[in-house]
């Protein structure tokens, strides 16, 4: 029986977040606002009878896993499937010196539209299948609540995917927030949004999204 319900839960704040910085899938940790909202977030979805967790295996994102698995036992399995966007030559750098070198480019990505970021990155199709696939994977195995936990554009790419939406519709949501999560509700072959960007008060204290 695949999970009644997947919850995405978008990672701490890091210092390139805080900066307005591209990280893609460079490995950013969390600073300390970010695990702040981690623990707050973690302390009330472990309310929610999370039957099992599963991370990106980038640093940022496993330990915002831990702060929740720290409250309730469990063990977060890592899958590199789940990782950020692959953004090319824009990983590491400003969002105001990309919109400089790639005007156009940064303007149609900002706005939600399939473009390769970085000029080598990822689309948001590919992004969203890669996503997608990754989270239909470990929710199979799950007859209840699976937490995934990750990051912003990959997880409102793999949502899109998810819920049968076409790929321009992720610039209609608002990006996920640092430590703000979206619930997914198991309906016929498909699944349902049933909550995005929700999130404890903790949470949205210098919450970059």
């Amino acid at each position: 029986m695949s999970a009644r319900r997947v919850v995405l839960w978008r990672h701490g704040r890091t210092t390139f977040n805080a900066q307005g910085r591209m990280q893609g899938q460079l490995d950013v940790p969390l600073d300390d606002v970010g695990r702040a909202q981690a623990a707050a977030a973690a302390a009330h979805l472990a309310d929610l009878g999370v039957d099992a967790v599963v991370a990106s295996d980038l640093a940022r994102a496993v330990d915002t896993a831990r702060a929740f698995t720290a409250l309730t036992g469990q063990d977060v399995r890592t899958d590199p499937a789940l990782r950020e966007v692959f953004a090319g030559a824009w990983q590491g750098l400003l969002s105001t010196e990309i919109a400089q070198r790639w005007p156009s480019e940064h303007a149609a990505w900002r706005g939600g539209d399939d473009v390769r970021p970085g000029e080598t990155g990822e689309t948001r199709a590919e992004l969203g299948e890669r996503v997608a696939a990754a989270v239909a994977r470990h929710a199979g195995p799950v007859e209840g609540t699976l937490l995934v936990v990750g990051h912003g554009a990959a997880l409102k790419a793999g949502l899109v995917r998810l819920v049968g939406l076409p790929v321009q519709a992720a610039g209609a949501l608002a990006g996920f927030r640092n430590g703000h999560w979206a619930v997914l509700a198991a309906r016929g072959p498909g699944w349902a949004l049933e909550e995005y960007n929700a999130g404890p008060a903790g949470a949205s204290v210098g919450a970059e999204g």
